[in-house]
């Protein structure tokens, strides 16, 4: 049985570090200029090469294909939603009501500004707060999404407690997550968990039992693991390239540090310890 009861937590220590780093100047001039500008998450890729903000839309425009049932009467709800560009593909898209909830409010700035010039502020609503205390009442959104946004909470069965929560019996999840393979042995991912401040990162194995105690059934789960790859190594081949420009916005120590951790995620897929794909599943009714 879902839990419908809002209980409150002292937040983890991973969020209030992540919400420091998305906050700091040299992480937003590094997103808007690298990542993807608009979606701060791993790009679905048609060639190795591809613009990264290109694949990063096709990753919400696939994930946004399979919610066939949105109209103007629904209402989603985007768990660490960035800039806010899923949450206006939706909105205009579909017509619905989108609530982004997001720790940085650096971030959510640029959200609110990029709604208002496309002039769909009256359909998406920009929220600062964590997904492991989503301050929303029981059973209020049909859809839950989230793009590579929990593997940065400390507690993350918390979180799902609190997707349960705010559902609507019925309701979809879709979302996709940075995670280590089924398989992964002990002790080889601590550099990326090092660089991250975590301790674990999820798996497909993890939200299959976690989501399966909480009244989830799966609709479909699709591995996309090689796009993880693909992703990170792209980046790292854009920082390099404007590397003397990120340098000048974001120093030194952070574009280096940056190479580096993106070396540990290519490393990681290339051993096969990362997973990486879109988790479909709805809430019983």
């Amino acid at each position: 049985m879902s839990p419908r009861k809002r209980t409150l937590r002292p937040r983890s220590q991973a969020v209030d570090e992540a919400e420091a780093y998305y906050d700091s100047a040299e992480a937003d001039a590094f997103y808007q200029n690298i990542w993807g500008g608009e979606d701060l998450h791993l790009g679905i890729y048609k060639t190795p090469d591809e613009d990264i903000g290109e694949a990063s839309r096709r990753t919400v425009t696939t994930m946004a294909a399979q919610l066939v049932d949105l109209g103007p009467n629904s209402s989603v709800i985007d768990l660490g939603a960035g800039y806010g560009g899923s949450a206006r593909v939706l909105a205009s898209t579909f017509g619905c009501r989108v609530t982004c909830l997001n720790l940085s409010e650096t971030q959510n700035d640029l959200n609110r500004d990029k709604n208002a010039e496309v002039g769909l502020s009256d359909r998406i609503f920009v929220t600062h707060g964590s997904f492991e205390d989503i301050p929303e009442p029981a059973s209020t959104f049909d859809v839950v999404w989230s793009q590579d946004a929990i593997l940065h909470s400390g507690d993350r069965p918390q979180v799902l407690d609190e997707i349960a929560r705010v559902l609507k019996p019925g309701g979809r999840l879709i979302f996709t997550d940075p995670m280590q393979s089924d398989d992964c042995p002990s002790g080889v991912l601590q550099p990326i968990l090092d660089r991250i401040h975590l301790e674990t990162l999820g798996s497909f194995a993890f939200y299959r039992e976690e989501l399966c105690m909480r009244g989830f059934a799966e609709v479909s789960v699709t591995p996309l693991t090689n796009h993880l790859r693909t992703h990170y190594a792209r980046v790292g081949e854009e920082l390099r390239h404007h590397y003397d420009e990120i340098v000048a916005l974001s120093g030194r120590d952070y574009v280096e540090n940056m190479l580096q951790g993106l070396r540990h995620w290519v490393d990681g897929a290339d051993r096969g310890y990362l997973a990486w794909g879109i988790m479909d599943y709805r809430l019983a009714a």
